[in-house]
């Protein structure tokens, strides 16, 4: 599915009165939500990109790998739904989404992941405080790679 195809399904979810809506074919996944008047895609890549993916994030491994440790203290792990570049701030001149010691909520962006030329805002789905953030800002992240480490209330 290109670019052009996903965003003429953002136009007709937008238009209907459709919650969701999820399409998958040889090239991957396309699922997008709508939440009071704001669309979130996530879209999980094609087999073909994983593969060529894991060379250019082995240094990213580590750091992924080193918090995985205190998930067994019960912490739960934000992951990013997307391939894309990792923002705290939805603009430059804007404060920051989530800090370590954020309360946040399901609902509550906790920060943006540009996509091609797509900023999609990101969601907390639990309820809880931010006590690790795993990714530096403006750096490039991938699909399913912790971005938050978040105690749960």
């Amino acid at each position: 599915m290109d670019l052009k195809q996903i965003h003429d399904l953002i136009k007709v979810v937008n238009k209907s009165n459709i919650g969701e809506i999820s399409i998958e074919d040889k090239d991957g996944k396309v699922t997008i939500k709508q939440k009071e008047e704001k669309i979130t895609v996530t879209s999980a890549p094609a087999q073909t990109v994983y593969t060529s993916a894991p060379a250019a994030p082995s240094a990213a491994a580590p750091v992924a790998s080193a918090p995985a440790a205190p998930v067994a203290d019960n912490l739960i792990t934000i992951k990013s739904p997307m391939i894309g570049t990792f923002y705290r701030r939805a603009a430059p001149d804007k404060p920051l989404l989530a800090e370590e010691g954020t309360e946040v909520s399901p609902g509550k962006v906790v920060c943006i992941i540009e996509a091609m030329k797509l900023f999609n805002e990101i969601e907390s789905e639990v309820k809880g405080t931010i006590v690790k953030i795993l990714v530096e800002d403006a750096s490039p992240v991938e699909f399913d790679q912790p971005l938050f480490l978040v105690q749960p209330a």
